[in-house]
């Protein structure tokens, strides 16, 4: 309930600043590799190729007027709260990896990190976020595995804010 003002208000920003829904639906790879539909604020123009936005030759072409400052600010993640709602992630886990990311996905079932429920943050994110290479990415995500408690929980919680706050690693 706390967070519903500042929903409804990058939803009406979103709107407001460029064609489409405010919305986009993501196909993701969850736990066990199943897919499901994760909702983000639209950052990008539609029609922007599903992929890994490091993968798009320019990918400031494509941001949305405010998209640069959602993703900056981490807003953009907000909705993800309604996965976490429904089961499909959670709090801390490993980012949920785009259906198209096979080299991502095949590291993460070859080290185990498939059967983890995917998280709105990670000990990958707060170790370099956008800017990692997938295999420190999968590296941190087995780390995790092996050392996830609710302590280590709530110290990647704190140092995701910390991140969040001073827009550290965020690729635009």
């Amino acid at each position: 309930m706390l967070l519903l003002l500042p929903i409804i208000l990058v939803a009406v920003a979103v709107r407001l600043t460029s064609k489409g829904p405010a919305l986009y639906w993501s196909d993701r790879v969850g736990r066990n590799n199943a897919i499901f539909r994760m909702p983000k604020f639209r950052s990008m123009r539609v029609g922007t190729p599903a992929v890994a936005t490091h993968l798009l030759a320019d990918p400031n072409s494509h941001l949305t007027p405010i998209g640069s400052f959602l993703r900056k600010s981490s807003l953009d993640e907000l909705p993800q709260l309604w996965s976490i709602l429904v089961g499909q992630m959670s709090f801390v886990g490993p980012r949920p990896a785009l259906f198209n990311q096979d080299d991502l996905i095949a590291l993460r079932t070859q080290q185990g990190v498939h059967a983890l429920v995917p998280g709105l943050t990670g000990w990958a994110q707060v170790n370099g976020r956008d800017e990692l290479p997938i295999a420190e990415k999968v590296k941190l995500d087995v780390e995790y595995l092996r050392r996830r408690s609710l302590w280590f929980d709530l110290r990647v919680v704190l140092l995701t804010l910390a991140k969040v706050m001073r827009r550290d690693g965020v690729s635009h």
